[in-house]
């Protein structure tokens, strides 16, 4: 009751705490940007494996299969499976105190983690400044975390698990139905809202889908985006869909054609829709009320 007390009385001691809150989450997200795809695959494996062999020969192959998920086993260096210990566990310091190496075999490690680690942490605290303390800050920071992690999955595989934008998509009906609404904050919006918001956060997406696909006989984005959408919409409501996929898709379409260009490559080449749209969700998040409220006021609208 003290610590929270003092959270809630000192607006610079929780954005603080919810700083190294970040780094620590941020370190669990890295395990569920490398686990996750692994644990699809292993899934998808297991199925295909129900369907070509016998029953008892699938069972047994299955029980035989080390255990894989987000606690076992323990992190390990990928070039020589030294288990990683806690202290060379800590957020970002243990990187820059290792300076980028294994402490065993030396081999480099990847800058991405401590970035992840360290783009957690910043944002969780723009979000703490944004929300202040209570529960609408907690739901943002849940709607932050999720956002970063299918981010990067979504770059690494093109993949957006249903594991995780489904269950996303329920968390942010269950901010709007149990929480009071905060007319000054972009969240939690009222339970119509909401569901009106994945209802059509799907839909919209869904839709774009299947008519690019019927006016040229290919696909422009995969099932996983819909999902995304619907939960953005679940958090945000309805009135941040429209202005979430316009900012994802000029972004996208910028950083598309530069990509293009700098590899040399053709149209045909996929670029991942999922971090376009969490970036575009994660700023109407933070400041969608105000930039709409700006906007609707050019034109004399409240």
């Amino acid at each position: 009751m003290v610590l929270l007390d003092a959270l809630s009385a000192s607006p610079a001691f929780f954005i603080s705490a919810v700083l190294v809150l970040g780094l620590l989450v941020g370190s669990f997200l890295n395990v569920v940007i490398y686990r996750v795809p692994v644990m699809l695959e292993r899934d998808w494996r297991a199925q295909c494996a129900e369907l070509a062999l016998p029953a008892g020969a699938a069972a047994e192959l299955a029980a035989a299969a080390p255990r894989f998920n987000l606690i076992v086993p323990r992190s390990a260096c990928p070039q020589c499976q030294a288990p990683i210990s806690a202290l060379q566990n800590i957020p970002v310091i243990s990187y820059l105190l290792l300076r980028g190496r294994c402490a065993h075999c030396r081999a480099p490690i990847s800058p991405r983690y401590p970035l992840i680690e360290a783009l957690t942490a910043a944002l969780s605290a723009l979000v703490a400044w944004k929300f202040g303390y209570g529960a609408p800050a907690l739901a943002a920071l849940v709607l932050t975390w999720f956002l970063i992690a299918l981010t990067f999955i979504d770059v690494d595989t093109q993949l957006l698990p249903d594991s995780m934008t489904l269950p996303l998509v329920w968390l942010g009906v269950a901010t709007s139905a149990f929480l009071a609404t905060a007319p000054r904050l972009t969240l939690p919006v009222d339970l119509h809202d909401s569901v009106v918001g994945a209802i059509a956060g799907y839909l919209s997406l869904w839709s774009i889908y299947h008519l690019f696909k019927l006016l040229t006989g290919k696909e422009g984005m995969g099932y996983g985006d819909f999902k995304l959408l619907a939960a953005i919409g679940a958090f945000l409501g309805w009135r941040m869909l429209l202005p979430t996929i316009l900012g994802a898709a000029a972004v996208g379409a910028g950083v598309g054609i530069v990509v293009l260009s700098l590899k040399g490559k053709g149209r045909n080449v996929p670029i991942a829709f999922g971090p376009f749209l969490s970036a575009s969700g994660w700023i109407m998040l933070m400041w969608g009320k105000d930039l709409l409220d700006g906007y609707m006021g050019l034109f004399g609208l409240h």
